[in-house]
């Protein structure tokens, strides 16, 4: 009986939060870094990142234990809001599931069979649902009676559909995953072009200015002698005349 609560509260929609979080204070969690750096040395810390795991600690004072992750499960499976889940987690087939398969499995996704196939097979099936839906409507209109067959024929035309297009959720992955790297390697070279443009044009003033400020002093070698400190100020103002009208 006194497990009866803690299943059900596991189970439940919104459980509640787990007893443990009271152990994550302010001073535990600043006293359990400092033991990993420790234990991790500074070679360690320059190069942690913001994916990398926490370093484990064999030894914990009783009061630390709760912080630091538990170890993934062995078996692979674990459980969320009292639902078991798998971690490599695969598509079950129609057989297994119970449901008879209404069409010619075409080769994998990422094998090396047709994706035209596929979308045939879509386009059959969408068109078999529509066939099965009017069939429905005009068996309803009828003999109301006799609807059972062919809604489970709609319920096995779905799920058939339903199978077909999840056997592409990893190519899908991998796609989208495709698209995000270029994407972020797109960025990284338009940066990297728009920073050698703007170290050219910095370049190219500062040679323009250099060859105005030897002309001006080759031309003004008394006056400098004399007035140094105006002439600084004119060949400032200069500079600043050249970046703006570069760089607005």
């Amino acid at each position: 009986m006194a497990e009866q609560p803690q299943a059900n509260a596991l189970a439940s929609l919104f459980p509640t939060p787990p007893p443990f979080w009271q152990s994550f204070t302010a001073k535990n969690v600043a006293r359990i870094e400092e033991l990993r750096a420790a234990q991790a040395g500074p070679e360690h810390t320059s190069h942690a990142t913001a994916t990398s795991l926490p370093i484990r600690l064999l030894e914990l004072p009783t009061e630390l234990r709760l912080l630091q992750p538990p170890e993934p499960p062995k078996d692979g499976i674990y459980r969320c809001f009292g639902d078991t889940y798998n971690l490599n987690e695969e598509l079950p087939s129609l057989e297994e599931q119970g449901i008879p398969q209404v069409y010619t499995p075409p080769a994998t996704p990422t094998g090396s069979g047709k994706h035209f196939d596929r979308a045939l097979i879509l386009k059959r099936l969408a068109k078999s649902l529509l066939l099965n839906f009017l069939e429905l409507v005009g068996i309803m209109s009828v003999n109301p009676e006799q609807y059972a067959e062919k809604v489970q024929d709609l319920r096995n035309l779905f799920i058939n559909f339903h199978h077909l297009l999840n056997e592409y959720r990893p190519h899908q992955a991998r796609e989208s995953l495709i698209l995000m790297m270029q994407d972020q390697l797109d960025r990284s070279k338009a940066e990297t072009e728009g920073i050698l443009k703007m170290k050219a044009q910095v370049e190219s003033v500062l040679e323009e200015l250099g060859k105005k400020g030897l002309v001006e002093k080759e031309q003004n070698e008394p006056l400098m002698l004399e007035d140094g400190g105006k002439e600084d100020e004119d060949l400032s103002s200069d500079v600043w005349t050249e970046l703006r009208k570069e760089f607005g």
